[in-house]
């Protein structure tokens, strides 16, 4: 699940970007708002929820491969690195790694504002004297990484497949934005979740607690008490579908009778039946994993995966760029 922006609770005028790509994308269509809106701190917490379920493997599967590869991570790139984490959340995952490399120091980078500081204290409490360095922004934007960890050598992690929530060119994008923020050099460490049966990954984001419909269905509390919204919240349900053509998940939340609502003054219908895609979940082969990582300029130096490959982690390096072979 995708992270970015900052947490919109404590300020008093809504969010102008926020309010933008609502308005925006409901005016598309196929409707859509994008994901990185789901985490306001209720949001964040969900999605913390989710990963602990039964039904969602990712977590599960990424952490004890985190777990029993450390060793193998530590060999390639060596100890002393900044981590500068991409859409850190509660930083779960985060202590293996630091462990293994021996951070020198630690940049999470995350949405919400005040659930990353709140994990970040958490943090802190384990690693007393690791430097961290917080910074709430959107990591989808260029990033001015902080004055502290500029000279030093960098690791990026981006874990939990959250390269899949963005569509190709897009995630192109965000490789490319990456590596200019770290810089020539750096490595990356990253997830991909890798295309299996479908039954297995609609089950993953749509378990059976409600926990994930809950998730989606917040997006409209957040849209009704930070942009002035009338969205009738039991109008709503959450859908996921797998898209075989595309290879991904997507969440929508699908109207179940025709609703007229009110944004920041604005009206808008919406049909019975009819969507708005919140989310999409990309999953990829070994080849496509690759291939996108050389299109977003890095190049992959080793790849884990688990048992039973349904969960991939690649590392790989900025290295200079060249004309030719």
């Amino acid at each position: 699940m995708l992270k970015r922006e900052m947490d919109a609770d404590t300020i008093a005028a809504p969010n102008p970007a926020f309010l933008a790509d609502v308005l925006d994308g409901l005016c598309q269509r196929p409707r859509a708002i994008p994901a990185r809106w789901f985490y306001d701190h209720r949001g964040s917490e969900l999605f913390e929820a989710i990963t602990a379920l039964p039904e969602y493997y990712p977590t599960r599967i990424e952490t004890a491969l985190l777990r029993a590869i450390g060793g193998q991570i530590a060999s390639h790139t060596g100890h002393g690195h900044a981590v500068i984490e991409f859409g850190s959340g509660s930083s779960a995952k985060t202590p293996l790694l630091l462990e293994a490399v021996r951070a020198s120091a630690y940049v999470p980078i995350d949405i919400s504002g005040e659930f990353l500081r709140e994990s970040s204290q958490a943090l802190s409490l384990r690693f007393p004297h690791l430097p961290i360095h917080p910074l709430a922004t959107d990591f989808l934007k260029p990033i001015a990484l902080p004055t502290e960890v500029r000279g030093l050598p960098k690791l990026g992690f981006f874990p939990g497949s959250t390269i899949g929530n963005l569509i190709p060119f897009a995630s192109t994008d965000l490789l490319r934005m990456m590596r200019r923020a770290l810089g020539e050099g750096a490595l990356l460490l990253i997830g991909m979740d890798r295309i299996k049966d479908q039954a297995t990954l609609e089950r993953a984001y749509d378990d059976t607690r409600g926990v994930t419909a809950a998730f989606n269905l917040n997006l409209l509390a957040r849209i009704n008490h930070e942009l002035d919204g009338s969205i009738p919240l039991d109008a709503f349900r959450h859908r996921a579908i797998w898209n075989a053509a595309r290879a991904r998940i997507e969440m929508h939340l699908e109207a179940t009778r025709d609703i007229a609502f009110a944004i920041a003054g604005r009206i808008f219908e919406i049909a019975r039946g009819e969507t708005i895609h919140t989310e999409n979940s990309h999953k990829y082969g070994p080849r496509d994993a690759r291939l996108l990582l050389r299109t977003g300029g890095w190049t992959p130096l080793a790849e884990w995966t688990d048992p039973d490959d349904m969960f991939a982690i690649y590392l790989a390096e900025a290295q200079a760029q060249r004309r030719a072979p």
